[in-house]
């Protein structure tokens, strides 16, 4: 990468545009909802979280298939699923012994699909 491709463009001047900052607050999300936001986000930073979810948009599974897919420790699996489940991104049910989970609804789907898209944007 050039060091031309590093500089932040910025305005010469000191002008405030008082009625874009004003029209800008009022639709700007409270404070506390921006830091949950955040925190969600986090959530989707580590790979394995990401690989997780990717495995449950096609099917529900238990700890054991999960583990098994990402050939990884059930420990560890479970771990990863305890975050995602604070996050309200999945959910489980059980079924005897065995204990299933799942995408907690549809909106995980497409949080991971529009990233996606931006991703493969040319």
């Amino acid at each position: 990468m050039t060091e031309k491709q590093n500089i932040i463009e910025r305005c010469d001047c000191h002008v405030i545009h008082e009625d874009v900052i004003n029209r800008v607050k009022e639709k700007m999300p409270e404070e506390v909802n921006l830091y949950d936001l955040a925190e969600l986000f986090k959530v989707f930073g580590d790979s394995t979280r990401i690989k997780i979810l990717s495995g449950l948009f096609e099917s529900e599974m238990c700890v054991c298939d999960i583990a098994f897919l990402l050939n990884m420790s059930q420990s560890a699996i479970s771990h990863q699923l305890r975050v995602l489940k604070q996050a309200r991104l999945v959910k489980y049910r059980k079924e005897g012994k065995v204990v299933y989970y799942s995408l907690d609804d549809d909106h995980v789907k497409g949080i991971i699909d529009q990233g996606l898209i931006h991703l493969n944007e040319k």
